[in-house]
């Protein structure tokens, strides 16, 4: 069975959950907890196709990956080209490495190809790949979106953050209550391809070079402003600083991850889904080598992404504008 294409829906009359990741070697070992939570969870009777979009994944880490399948739970690989939209997009990314550039990698912007690259789906579901499913996933793919485009949640870090806030609101002229986290995504993609997604971010990246805190995320509020259902906490739970009862999708976003720290709330869930995945071994390695100049590091980078906001948000209009037509 080829490693790039794997499993056949058992299940001919029940409808795919496409579930998408987009990593690099360097996320496979977390991607793989991810993808282990997912399967522990997933709805015996449904049929569930998990979509890895990647540019580096070695050979090794592809039949780590691929082995992971069940009777229907299918792994298919998709490796990213470098076409007309995705070189606008590494251009921009390669002037993105100052302080507080923390998003500057162009495999953030992968989930924007989603709708474009798989047309065969009319939904779908993008997590990252620090995220622990505590729940079926197939619940979050019912929930209809109704004249929506997508459904995230309300990003709980940018209501913390007084920094944020403005910076939400005056460079990007999206409420903060509004403005939504990109890492969990139920997507309408016959919608998303209706607006030519991928052409509008692309166009303003083009037009305008915007220097953002998080270019991506940024992006998806900009261009879906007025088209995004809020989903539930429950379904991107983030356990720095949130109480994880009830949830069914967690979410260690930023630099708390529990393949580095022991006091991570929930963290216990990561090591139980990363077992038995082939790649336990590899994130036990990591979490000893980790360093406290490595964690401080990690809290500067955090300091400076906040630093950056502040200074962004000093703008008399905002740094784009999207152009009706």
């Amino acid at each position: 069975m080829s490693i790039f294409h794997t499993g056949i829906n058992p299940f001919k009359k029940t409808k795919v959950v496409p579930v998408f990741l987009t990593i690099t070697d360097d996320y496979a070992k977390y991607a793989a907890a991810a993808i282990s939570s997912l399967m522990k969870h997933a709805n015996p009777e449904r049929y569930y196709r998990i979509i890895i979009m990647y540019d580096k994944l070695s050979l090794p880490n592809r039949w780590r990956l691929r082995n992971m399948v069940t009777r229907n739970c299918a792994i298919e690989f998709h490796r990213m080209k470098y076409n007309f939209y995705m070189q606008i997009i590494v251009r921009y990314c390669a002037k993105r490495t100052g302080s507080g550039d923390f998003f500057s990698s162009a495999v953030y912007y992968y989930r924007s190809f989603i709708a474009r690259l798989f047309p065969q789906y009319d939904k779908g579901i993008y997590i990252d790949s620090d995220t622990i499913l505590v729940g079926d996933i197939g619940e979050l793919f019912d929930i209809e979106l109704g004249d929506n485009v997508i459904g995230a949640r309300v990003d709980p870090k940018v209501a913390m953050v007084p920094e944020f806030v403005r910076y939400v609101e005056n460079a990007l002229n999206v409420p903060a209550d509004d403005y939504v986290n990109s890492g969990v995504l139920l997507m309408d993609l016959k919608k998303l391809r209706k607006l030519h997604y991928i052409t509008k971010m692309t166009d303003l990246i083009r037009e305008y070079d915007a220097d953002l805190v998080a270019p991506d995320q940024d992006y998806l509020n900009v261009i879906l402003k007025g088209k995004i259902m809020k989903l539930d906490k429950v379904w991107n739970l983030q356990p720095e600083g949130e109480d994880p009862k009830g949830a069914k999708l967690l979410h260690f976003n930023l630099s708390k991850k529990p393949w580095y720290h022991d006091d991570v709330n929930s963290g216990e869930l990561f090591w139980e889904s990363a077992r038995g995945t082939g790649f336990y071994g590899d994130l036990m390695r990591e979490k000893e080598k980790y360093t406290l100049e490595e964690a401080r590091i990690a809290e500067l980078r955090i300091k400076a992404l906040i630093d950056k906001a502040d200074e962004l948000s000093k703008v008399k209009k905002p740094v784009m504008k999207i152009k009706k037509k």
